[in-house]
């Protein structure tokens, strides 16, 4: 018997004697039972029957070998219409909706998923957060998977956050967000939003709603609590570790996801985080900025034209010449270890061309290291490069760096001036106690 992978089907169509998409069935074979949700085909597919395992995933059968389709239960339509109450006494938030996995609701009939956009949707399916706070309003500037976005998308979700948080009437803001290029947009809301009077948070989740193992209703609820809390920065709260037991808010501008499904994937590199958040209350683990009465102001500047370059064994230097020749204003080089990119001493030595290229483009450097700082002046190849002009950037996330030269030069682009504001620490996203 063959299977199919198959990828997302959106078309109606019905299925022997009555049975429809979205019903729990069997599929008989010879030898083999397969029960899942019967899964939306297109018409060109209509010789292939598509099924939902219990696993999540999807996976195809040829017609003409199915010897029976058995219906176990028939699926429930999806009902909407809910009632939310607004509760005297409890704190008040805001949600911005950007998409993502936990923005997301399984549909059985398409085998993939809808948006949950709405004060209704988000109510019918994550109850817990309404339990904590009352969602005061509900903002979706656009709804894209975090690999789709760019600074103009960190830009409108600023521009919402600042009204919000200039609101009298809320506490603080919740925004919900796809994981891949989560750090990216903390970062750049971090830089973006400045000394903040309110809470931002951003949360996300790892595995869909519709999934036993979800970790979309703690990092909710935890959300809402940090919301809520005294801890005026841009955060991102979601699970601690790989139990539903509590959760960490964590720096905005030095957070990374690292790993690709579990559900702590996110840590705090080179710092602590700013709490440990349950459902019941908050223990600070470190220092943050106070919630105050201060208006929030949206600076947003931003130069498109930087990019993150790995350097990595036998790399040619002469790739920069891309770089200059599109006009592009910044460069962050991904090093090895404490700052390293091949030297002289080297078939492909960087040297010469690093010298050149930064009478056109700032070059700043970190390090391909998870924990640590570069520092040039260890080992003569340091040095060496070190007097090229190269900014190394202490223990800067290169994400982060990528998105605050990006900041700096919307700002100028005079070298000794981009240096200075490279190396001061604006929003926490250098740690001068790191050893």
């Amino acid at each position: 018997m063959k299977l199919f992978i198959v990828g997302i089907f959106v078309l109606n169509m019905k299925i022997d004697n009555g049975i429809k998409a979205g019903d729990e069935v069997e599929i008989h074979f010879i030898k083999e039972i397969y029960e899942g949700t019967l899964i939306e085909t297109l018409e060109s597919d209509k010789n292939i029957v598509l099924l939902k395992l219990g696993n999540g995933y999807n996976i195809g059968f040829p017609r003409k070998e199915i010897l029976e389709i058995k219906l176990v239960e028939k699926g429930r339509e999806v009902q909407e219409k809910v009632e939310i109450k607004k509760v005297s006494g409890k704190p008040n938030i805001a949600m911005v909706i950007t998409g993502g996995t936990i923005a997301a609701r399984l549909n059985p009939k398409k085998g993939g998923v809808d948006w949950l956009d709405t004060p209704e949707s988000l109510f019918k399916y994550y109850p817990g957060i309404f339990d904590k706070v009352n969602v005061l309003r509900l903002e979706r500037p656009f709804m894209k998977a975090s690999e789709d976005m760019d600074y103009k998308d960190w830009q409108k979700i600023a521009k919402v956050v600042s009204e919000l948080l200039n609101d009298t009437n809320i506490q603080g803001v919740v925004i919900t967000h796809g994981t891949d290029f989560l750090g990216y947009t903390s970062a750049a809301l971090s830089f973006f939003l400045g000394k903040l009077n309110k809470p931002v948070v951003l949360t996300y989740s790892q595995r869909s709603i519709d999934r036993a193992s979800s970790d979309a209703n703690l990092n909710l609820i935890c959300a809402a609590v940090a919301a809520t809390s005294e801890i005026a920065e841009v955060m991102l709260v979601g699970h601690a570790n790989e139990s539903d037991e509590f959760c960490y808010a964590m720096p905005g501008s030095k957070v990374r996801k690292l790993h690709t499904s579990r559900r702590d994937a996110f840590k705090v590199v080179n710092g602590r985080p700013f709490a440990k958040v349950t459902q019941d209350g908050i223990e600070i683990m470190s220092d943050f900025n106070r919630r105050n009465n201060s208006k929030v102001k949206v600076d947003n500047k931003f130069e498109e034209k930087v990019a993150l370059l790995k350097i990595y064994p036998g790399q040619e230097a002469n790739v920069l010449d891309y770089y200059v020749k599109n006009g592009y204003k910044g460069l962050v080089l991904e090093m090895s270890g404490l700052g390293h990119a091949p030297t002289s001493r080297s078939r492909h030595g960087w040297t010469k061309k690093l010298k050149e290229v930064q009478k056109r483009i700032v070059v700043c450097a970190t390090s391909q290291c998870i924990n640590g700082r570069v520092d040039p002046l260890v080992y003569s190849n340091g040095r060496e490069l070190l007097e090229t002009g190269i900014i190394y950037l202490e223990d800067m996330l290169s994400e982060t760096a990528l998105v605050k030269l990006s900041y700096v030069l919307g700002k100028t682009t005079n070298k000794e001036e981009v240096k200075k504001l490279m190396l001061t620490n604006m929003v926490g996203e250098l740690n001068d106690m790191l050893e």
